[in-house]
């Protein structure tokens, strides 16, 4: 590049020649004084920020800082404010439950006291209906003090939980050992024909004991197990006939005598209502019939309770 001076007080025209050095020394030389200019003024702002204007930050910085805290605790306490209440009504919701373990205990004739858990105390008769009293709101709840409440909830929870477990426990226990009860009619009809106990017997005319009932039936009217159990007699006998004894655990034994056809065998497992054979006249008989027994332990007790708890209950289904 070639720069050409003239001038008044030269007598000729100077010429300049920049080379691309020249250009270069150029720049350098201005970035170094850009730089040099902003490093003088980045000093002299922060130096008179530190000595007029400092103060005034601090100030301003401590109060968006305190006004932040301030917004972080109330925050803070109007989420446990929102969980106490939560916690109120969980409280509640677990006195609820409380009220209808006591009630589903009642309907089960189980005694309270016989599933509360040793972690839970047994509340007093005279405080299981009766609450009340004048309304005191607390004061907010703190984070430790919601801690412990929830604490507390957990074991109360955990306690009630293992109550009602042994409450359902306790209520299938019932289930299972009434559903091996002879508590179902083998027949569908009355069984008046001839009772149990001493009797004139149809045969000899002298007095006998009849160890059992008899209920009067078409043949091939179905008869049903009377409870659920283990068949452990399938014979023909001289003087039952066809016969079907049934265990149900406990020494307690039921049979089915006279029958005409026999729908079972000896191990298998039978449950309560189920067809195990048809009313006949086979053996010491005057006519179609059922003779039904139960026996404990071997000896021959009344059926006529469990029949008429059979009954009842037949009764109430057909309503």
């Amino acid at each position: 590049m070639h720069i050409i001076l003239v001038s008044n007080r030269l007598a000729t025209a100077r010429t300049i020649t920049l080379t691309g050095g020249h250009l270069a020394l150029a720049v350098a030389g201005l970035f170094v004084l850009v730089l040099g200019l902003s490093s003088l003024f980045s000093y002299l702002t922060v130096r008179h920020a530190a000595e007029v204007k400092l103060p005034f930050l601090e100030n301003l910085l401590r109060t968006v800082s305190a006004e932040e805290t301030q917004r972080s605790k109330q925050f803070v306490q109007e989420n446990l404010n929102a969980m106490a209440v939560k916690l109120g009504q969980m409280q509640a919701q677990l006195m609820r439950l409380d009220s209808m373990g006591e009630r589903l205990a009642g309907l089960a004739g189980v005694r309270v006291t016989d599933v509360q858990s040793p972690a839970a105390p047994a509340v007093p008769a005279a405080a299981k209906d009766g609450r009340g009293g004048p309304l005191v709101t607390p004061s907010a709840l703190s984070a430790e003090e919601l801690g412990r409440a929830l604490d507390d909830l957990s074991h109360r929870v955990e306690a009630k939980s293992d109550a009602l477990a042994a409450l359902e426990s306790q209520l299938l226990g019932e289930r299972i050992r009434k559903s091996f009860l002879p508590t179902t009619l083998p027949v569908d009809a009355q069984w008046n024909a001839s009772g149990y106990g001493w009797r004139m017997d149809p045969f000899t005319g002298e007095v006998a004991m009849h160890e059992g009932v008899d209920f009067q039936a078409e043949v091939g009217t179905p008869i049903k197990a009377a409870a659920a159990g283990v068949v452990i007699v399938v014979e023909r006998h001289p003087q039952y006939g066809n016969l079907v004894e049934i265990d149900h655990g406990n020494g307690l034994t039921t049979r089915y005598a006279h029958s005409s056809k026999v729908f079972t065998q000896v191990g298998a497992f039978v449950k309560r209502g189920q067809k195990i054979a048809e009313v006949g006249t086979t053996g010491r008989s005057t006519g179609p019939h059922l003779h039904f027994e139960v026996r404990v332990n071997g000896v021959a007790h009344n059926p006529n309770e469990f029949l008429r708890l059979a009954q009842s209950g037949s009764v109430q289904a057909r309503r």
